[in-house]
């Protein structure tokens, strides 16, 4: 099994001290028969139009043409930032994981979560208009924004790091929605206890 994570600095885990990021602490969770590849494909501040015009060029990279591959997005609040409207949003995820489909490759996505620099609102909304592409097409979608609004010890991490990323126990707190939000089932695996 084959999978590529793509999606901003956030995947690629900035601000961890220890560099595992939500992606690390989810893979060392995982326990499979076989050897996992995982290959995180983080661009800082990646809008979704960025990112679906890289995904496949950089993903065919690591597939394998025998390999169960596997796409997992982890989207951020660029859009917000570029001013692009919520229907283009959900046009470019949607075409990533239509055109993912086609090639047979399973997709897993982790949606926006709060950020002190983004109007929470509209962050809401975005995160609501990718869960409702995700769940038209029967994809996972891990609801990151709304668990983490009123979340103290988030808040907190992220107020002492950067003031925009969260650190160690952020990034704990994001594998732990990853993990108790579908991750197992849609690896096919038994799910994790605790």
């Amino acid at each position: 099994m084959r999978v590529c994570v793509v999606g901003d600095e956030l995947v690629a885990g900035l601000g961890d001290a220890r560099g595992l990021g939500w992606v690390g602490r989810v893979v060392a969770r995982t326990t499979t028969e076989e050897p996992l590849f995982v290959a995180p494909l983080a661009v800082p501040g990646e809008s979704t139009s960025a990112l679906s015009g890289r995904w496949e060029a950089e993903t065919q990279r690591r597939f394998g043409a025998h390999s169960d591959n596997r796409l997992v997005v982890g989207l951020g609040p660029q859009d917000l930032f570029d001013g692009t409207s919520l229907a283009r949003s959900r046009l470019n995820l949607a075409n990533v994981l239509d055109v993912a489909a086609a090639s047979r490759v399973s997709c897993f996505v982790v949606g926006p979560p709060p950020r002190p620099d983004v109007d929470d609102d509209a962050l809401a909304q975005l995160s609501q208009a990718f869960s409702d592409v995700c769940r038209r097409r029967h994809v996972p979608y891990v609801e990151t924004h709304e668990p983490l609004r009123t979340h103290d010890q988030w808040h907190a991490d992220v107020a002492a790091g950067d003031g925009i990323h969260p650190g160690q126990a952020g990034y704990g707190l994001l594998a732990w929605l990853v993990l108790h939000n579908g991750w197992h089932s849609w690896l096919g695996l038994p799910s994790e206890a605790g």
